[in-house]
């Protein structure tokens, strides 16, 4: 009947599954028998294709009582693979043959131990650019220079090895990405070491303005690998870029963090340096004519260090330090305001006393109104500017949830676009949110009332 011819196809199969099950055992124990005489040879090739033969049998004998034995042996072997092979590799990825290295690729490949491959191939590099550091940190060089002959050093690598990569490895652009990646994090003495030390050895009139310097370099690193990485964004593998990213922009996170103390420690310092007091009436009048510009020179500066170090991400920050300096500055307007009243003595003058003409008074007087018509001016015009380049540097943060609109068709095709383009993590990158999420809310709501 159908049953038993059915019954009698299920022992058949079975019966070939054992039969094949004792020829893999049988090809096992030969393969395992000849190995050590092919290991004797040194031909990395052959003893791998050996292993690769002997890997085969062992799926086929997954369920005999002695496979978890069998596999300690099998990974042993390629221990001693390795081991033996290693010079070879070393030799191959320091030399820069794609042939050599061709052949390591599809051995290690074959056995399973791609891992271990590259990570002789980061060691080798890794070695060479780390010692480029260590040499550029034993100069006599300022942190700023270091950096940049170190980035320089990087970015080349990245370009060179990208090129050789490509005809070594399958998957070259991310295998590079992570090179960047453990060498910058393998530096002896690290970045963030070296930039809170160069911070503590800074005076504090000039700590904002060293840390900017240095950070320039840094940017100007990041630009470079950007536009090396754009072109071919869809070959990356973004969550290696995105960390590449952030090990990049890392050492200056704390300090990015404290932008808005830092900012107002700079604004005060600096504003201080501009005296309103002065002896003489018109020297006083003078001074808090030319106080304007001088003010209004520091408020843009400060709205260029928060878009240069946080990329907008330190505004309300920059709102603190403003505050700080406009207080700062009308208080001492206020105070050359009384001074200058003092001196005029103004105050002694009585209300039934005869009148007495005083031109020089009536003209400082009308220099100061034309001083106040002027602050008030340039604060307007100053407001503006303000509120400008926060939106259109920092408005890219602003999600679409704060910002519904009116038609939905007009919505549905920017979510649609978004959807199919690719985002590019160098311009996504965004440490307050991860950081300092309440200070994230309160810049979104700053940007959403902005708009």
């Amino acid at each position: 009947s159908l049953q038993v011819l059915v019954e009698i196809d299920r022992v058949k199969s079975r019966m070939q599954l054992a039969a094949e099950s004792l020829q893999e055992a049988d090809k096992w124990s030969t393969l395992s028998a000849d190995i050590e005489e092919t290991l004797k040879t040194q031909d990395v090739p052959v003893i791998s294709a050996k292993l690769t033969s002997m890997q085969s049998s062992l799926a086929m004998l997954v369920d005999t009582p002695d496979y978890s034995e069998k596999c300690v042996h099998l990974e042993a072997l390629k221990n001693r693979l390795e081991a033996m092979a290693s010079p070879q590799i070393v030799a191959a990825f320091n030399s820069q043959s794609v042939d050599q290295a061709k052949t390591f690729v599809k051995v290690f490949t074959e056995i399973d131990r791609m891992p271990q491959l590259l990570a002789y191939y980061y060691k080798c590099h890794k070695v060479q650019l780390v010692a480029v550091w260590q040499d550029l940190c034993q100069s006599d060089l300022s942190l700023n220079r270091q950096l940049t002959e170190l980035y320089d050093t990087l970015l080349g690598t990245w370009h060179s090895q990208l090129q050789w990569a490509t005809q070594v490895f399958k998957n070259p652009h991310e295998i590079v990405t992570v090179l960047l990646i453990q060498t910058l994090g393998a530096l002896v003495p690290s970045i963030p070491v070296c930039l809170s030390t160069a911070m503590e050895r800074t005076g504090q009139e000039t700590k904002l303005n060293k840390l900017l310097e240095v950070y320039d370099a840094t940017i100007h690193f990041a630009k470079g690998l950007e536009v090396a990485m754009l072109p071919n964004l869809k070959e990356q593998n973004l969550v290696k870029v995105m960390e590449l990213v952030e090990v990049v922009y890392g050492p200056y996170k704390p300090f990015q963090l404290e932008y808005g103390d830092l900012e107002e420690e700079n604004l005060l310092i600096q504003i201080s340096a501009v005296p309103l007091e002065h002896w003489e009436v018109i020297d006083c009048v003078q001074e808090l004519n030319h106080s304007v510009n001088k003010l209004f020179i520091l408020a843009s500066g400060a709205i260029d260090n928060c878009i240069k170090l946080t990329d907008g991400l330190g505004v309300c920050g920059l709102l603190k330090a403003l505050k700080a300096l406009f207080t700062k500055y009308t208080s001492d307007f206020t105070n050359t305001l009384q001074s200058i009243r003092k001196k005029c003595k103004l105050d002694d003058v009585l209300s039934d006393s005869l009148f007495q003409e005083d031109w020089t008074a009536f003209q400082n007087s009308v220099r100061i109104i034309t001083t106040c018509g002027e602050l008030l001016r340039q604060c307007g015009d100053f407001e503006q500017q303000l509120a400008n380049r926060i939106l259109s540097t920092a408005g890219k943060y602003l999600s679409d949830s704060y910002s519904p609109c009116s038609f939905s068709g007009f919505q549905d095709t920017s979510s649609a676009e978004k959807k199919n383009s690719i985002k590019n993590p160098w311009q996504e990158y965004n440490y307050l949110l991860k950081e300092n999420p309440s200070e994230h809310a309160s810049l979104m709501e700053t940007l959403y009332t902005l708009k």
